[in-house]
């Protein structure tokens, strides 16, 4: 017998299992369902809203723009060319005709230039690039549907060689690789922020809504110690010098001998930054620092400060000189003239070696040894700039017999030509070695400082008396000696010349020689001090004297007749000298160092309009050089200088009208 529970029907009998069936895919559906979404929403969730925020929003890079690079003046040495590109997604542009006219009147091109690139088939063109922005504004605040617009910057060197080795260089990335620009890599190239945008059910990106947003940190800017028109003088006469004496290579160093600072510093050949692929290599690297060699003469101020120190010589005690020629442990020395009987200040005067070697003599090795490196010389100086070489100066252990004679003469070690700077420096500022100094100041776009370099004496050398008397026989040299080339008439300059055969493989060289410079001037107070070497000038060049130490004069002169704030002292503008600053070192005394307050940068990124703007050309006839220099650049013109003293003509004449960046050659007289 069959039994009916209450609910029942036949209907539903008639249908149970099919009905079972249905109930438990659904149940089993519903379980499916809910597992599923537990995984997605709570196991997988962080995964799916990310997949999510993308599908629906994009996040682009703002790009920082590059610190710039200036001048003690703060004239700029780099600047950033703000240029932008214009591509587009064809498929997205819905009036092509449109956009092709519009492109058409921002460049000049014809319009089915533009409208072929827009029908071709493909999904993404490139229309143009690198235009400026004051061609396409109304294009970049207006955007028309399916176009991108990328706003990027290239760097640019307005003065192309000038100080190119020490500015350096960047590449295509805009990230620096040689030079102050590699060097502070981390503070140029400042911090690229970005944007979140909105995306519609296209794919586009919409601009305008309320998402998050970070600023771009824009780089900082440098200031360095380089004055950009002694940089300028420097060069140009390194390269004539270079020219005339068929020298393989010519470098130079200004710096002020109390604080450090280096005014200028080249090597020639050199290259243009803007076009750093059309020079060698090799003529990037800046010789000043980098390339080490044996300086012969100007070396000998180490075995005579050693003599002074010691007391064992008196700049009046008299040597016999041999008449130019002797025997020291079987090995001939001979002197470039014939002297018999000789001071110790004539020994220097006329850079006698049989002299310097009598007077090492007296001192000893680990006297002299001691000196060299007191001055710097075998260690870096520690300047702002990568390559830097220590040079050679080894241990008193490691000297053969006749290293004590080598080494008094400026053979048997390895200088740079900084070393050499740095060593004359703590000649002319009383006995103090001091850290030379490349970079001022780095400021951020705010004007806040955020990196000084200070003067920093590194140690005393001597006693100054030592000091003094060593400065009157270097004057002795540019007054009567060997280094009467550098004299300037009307100042009282102080030097030594030096020559120096070539070590090449294994063997001083009969050929090849470097003829170098360093002198520095007033003696009375010095406020400017230069090394200039020469690498294998032909004879009659290779001299100290007749190569480098011309070089010297001439640089000289250029800047005397240019910046009126250096003058002679005398007693009645004493106190427009550098007032001494003390500094507490085991109660010692240091040199004098200004204190001069640095203006402000400016300006931190520059938007340079290449335009040809009509310039009328100034009348700077009459006007001292720096002047005449600062007229000019004002009006947007370059300069060219010929001779010395004040401007006594130019071209083209005054009134003339060029276009901005022309050049105006201006003589002087």
């Amino acid at each position: 017998m069959q039994v009916y529970l209450p609910g029942m029907t036949k209907t539903y009998l008639k249908f149970r299992g099919r009905i079972t069936v249905v109930s438990v895919f659904i149940l089993f559906s519903w379980v499916g369902l809910s597992v599923s979404l537990f995984r997605v929403q709570i196991l997988n969730g962080a995964v799916y809203r990310a997949q999510g925020l993308k599908q629906g929003q994009s996040k682009e890079n703002l790009p920082a723009i590059r610190g710039n690079i200036y001048d003690r003046n703060n004239t700029p040495l780099t600047r950033n060319i703000i240029h932008y590109t214009f591509a587009a997604y064809p498929s997205k542009v819905k009036d092509k005709s449109e956009l092709a006219q519009t492109m058409s009147k921002i460049t000049g091109r014809q319009s089915e230039f533009y409208l072929k690139k827009l029908t071709s088939g493909r999904n993404f063109i490139y229309l143009e690039r690198n235009l400026r922005k004051d061609k396409c504004t109304e294009l970049i605040a207006n955007p028309l549907e399916g176009l991108i617009v990328e706003r990027n910057s290239r760097r640019f060197y307005p003065h192309g060689h000038i100080a190119s080795q020490i500015v350096g260089c960047s590449d295509v990335d805009d990230r620096g690789i040689t030079g102050i620009e590699n060097r502070f890599e981390e503070f140029l190239r400042g911090q690229p922020g970005w944007i979140v945008k909105q995306r519609n059910a296209l794919g586009g990106a919409n601009p305008k809504n309320s998402y998050p947003i970070k600023a771009p940190i824009d780089g900082e800017n440098i200031q360095l110690t380089i004055d950009l028109d002694y940089q300028s003088i420097l060069q140009e006469e390194l390269e004539a010098q270079r020219t005339k004496t068929n020298a393989t290579s010519a470098t130079g160093i200004i710096i002020n001998p109390h604080t450090g600072e280096i005014f200028a510093m080249a090597s020639v050949p050199d290259f243009d930054p803007n076009r750093p692929s059309a020079a060698k290599t090799e003529h990037q690297k800046l010789r000043a620092v980098t390339d080490q060699f044996e300086p012969g003469s100007t070396f000998k101020v180490v075995a005579a400060t050693a003599a002074l120190k010691s007391h064992t010589v008196e700049p009046e005690d008299e040597f016999n000189c041999e008449n130019g020629s002797f025997l020291y442990k079987n090995i001939r020395i001979n002197d470039h003239e014939e002297y018999g009987t000789l001071t110790f200040a004539q020994i220097i005067q006329h850079s006698s070696n049989v002299g310097m070697i009598k007077i090492a003599e007296t001192v000893g090795k680990t006297s002299l040894y001691k000196i060299a490196r007191n001055y710097g010389f075998g260690s870096l100086t520690n300047i702002s700039l990568l390559g830097e070489t220590s040079g050679t100066l080894r241990l008193p252990k490691d000297w053969s017999d006749l290293s004590l004679a080598e080494v008094s003469m400026g053979h048997e070690v390895g200088v740079t030509a900084l070393q050499l700077a740095v060593s004359y420096s703590a000649i002319a500022n009383g006995g103090f070695l001091i850290k030379p100094r490349i970079v001022r100041q780095i400021v951020n776009a705010n004007g806040a400082v955020m990196y000084r370099e200070k003067p920093e004496v590194i140690r005393q050398v001597t006693h100054p008396s030592v000091m003094d008397d060593l400065k009157s026989m270097l004057a002795m040299v540019v007054q009567s000696g060997t280094g009467t080339s550098a004299n300037i008439p009307g100042w009282n300059v102080a030097g030594k010349t030096g020559t120096a055969q070539k070590f090449i493989d294994g063997r001083y060289s009969k050929s090849k020689y470097i003829s170098n410079f360093a002198g520095f001037f007033p003696v009375e107070n010095p406020q400017l001090l230069a090394v200039i070497v020469l690498d294998e000038p032909n004879p009659p060049y290779h001299w100290g004297a007749t190569g480098a130490a011309p070089v010297f004069k001439k640089v000289m002169q250029r800047i005397i007749n240019m910046d009126d704030s250096i003058k002679i002292p005398h007693p009645s503008n004493r106190q427009d000298e550098p007032q001494d600053v003390l500094f507490t070192d085991n109660q010692r005394t240091k040199p004098a160092v200004p204190t001069t307050q640095n203006p402000p940068l400016l300006q931190h990124s520059v938007t340079v309009k290449e335009n040809s703007s009509s310039i009328t050309v100034p009348d700077v006839r009459g006007m001292s050089l720096r002047k005449a220099i600062t007229v000019i650049r004002k009006s947007g013109l370059r300069t060219k200088l010929s001779g010395s003293g004040k401007v006594f003509w130019q071209s083209p004449g005054p009134g003339t009208i060029l276009k901005s960046g022309a050049i105006c050659t201006i003589g002087l007289k």
